[in-house]
């Protein structure tokens, strides 16, 4: 993330994120804003320009003598604080607001109107081969930028899907097929395709008890969600993740099998307390890619497995597969 600016007049450059549709491009800055300590109510304001016309940019003329005509500023542009200007869809816009966004991302200035300097401008669109019908931006609109190409990854996606809550066994399918996280289908007439974004609205039907192929299927496509339904009837076979943590020492032999049994006994754990010695415990039982695997989501579901003499035991015996990765 590049600092804000100074009281002085001194400003980061303005930076545009280029990724596919659907990974959340919004939702990661707005996540740092609040991970800097900043109100996203205050802080973050997310413009969308295909829903403006060049004069709403600029502002509307007022006429403040016979002879003075002073352009009155649009409301949603920051007058004071410091946070992140967020120009979403900014090359789906058609040119002309395209064209009256210049002066903003160059001087920060529109008219008589500045950017506060705390105030930091980050801009975001899709790619031309994601067909999302975007325009093109001219050379001296693109030059004004840094540019950033954002990519979906499974770690990332799982800190944040911990932290609010997606079903745990859209978490498992996804830790046991991680190439699903995102599959842009690029055939004409496939309106539903697995992103971040629509995996978390399966948890939400999930969540509302719509389970059928065809209600998934709404979300992720028919494909991705024949593969996920057929991996929930495979975790319907399982042993159970509640007698696991008391203390059953089973374990799967298939690969798909132990990462839904994970996922289960994560979620498991995180709604009752108690368990964090024999999680670490149940962890030494399986291979090494799973039981860190089951570690680490653990970590990430507030489970505090770290203040467990296990845990330290456990750490370093597989130090050399969690070094340098994220908990």
């Amino acid at each position: 993330m590049v600092k804000f600016g100074t009281e002085k007049d001194e400003h980061p450059p303005a930076v545009f994120l280029w990724g596919g549709p659907g990974i959340g491009k919004s939702a990661i800055i707005r996540q740092v804003v609040e991970e800097l300590g900043m109100d996203p109510e205050e802080s973050f304001i997310d413009l969308r320009l295909t829903q403006l016309d060049p004069v709403d940019l600029r502002g509307l003329p007022r006429l403040e003598s016979e002879d003075y005509v002073e352009w009155a500023t649009p409301h949603f542009l920051p007058r004071e604080g410091e946070g992140v200007l967020f120009l979403d869809e900014l090359n789906l816009a058609p040119g002309a607001v395209q064209n009256a966004a210049y002066q903003l991302i160059l001087d920060r200035r529109l008219g008589d109107y500045e950017l506060p300097n705390r105030w930091v401008m980050i801009a975001a669109g899709n790619r031309a081969e994601d067909r999302a019908g975007v325009n093109p931006m001219k050379a001296p609109l693109s030059n004004r930028f840094v540019h950033w190409e954002v990519e979906t990854d499974l770690e990332d996606w799982k800190d944040w899907a911990y932290d609010k809550g997606i079903d745990h066994r859209v978490i498992g399918f996804l830790n046991f097929k991680p190439g699903m996280l995102y599959r842009f289908d690029r055939e004409k007439g496939k309106h539903a395709f697995p992103t971040p974004r629509t995996w978390e609205r399966v948890s939400d039907l999930l969540e509302m008890g719509l389970t059928a192929t065809g209600e998934i299927g709404s979300a992720v496509g028919l494909g991705a969600a024949r593969e996920f339904k057929a991996y929930i009837r495979m975790g319907d076979e399982l042993p159970d993740a509640e007698a696991v943590l008391e203390g059953k020492d089973e374990v799967p032999e298939e690969p798909d099998r132990i990462h839904a049994l994970v996922s289960s006994m994560v979620q498991k754990g995180a709604d009752r307390e108690g368990f964090e010695e024999r999680i670490v415990e149940y962890a030494n039982l399986l291979p090494a890619e799973f039981a860190v695997l089951l570690v680490k989501d653990a970590l990430r579901a507030g489970i505090p497995i770290q203040t467990t003499e296990q845990f330290q035991e456990f750490s370093e015996r597989h130090k050399d597969l969690i070094l340098g990765e994220k908990p």
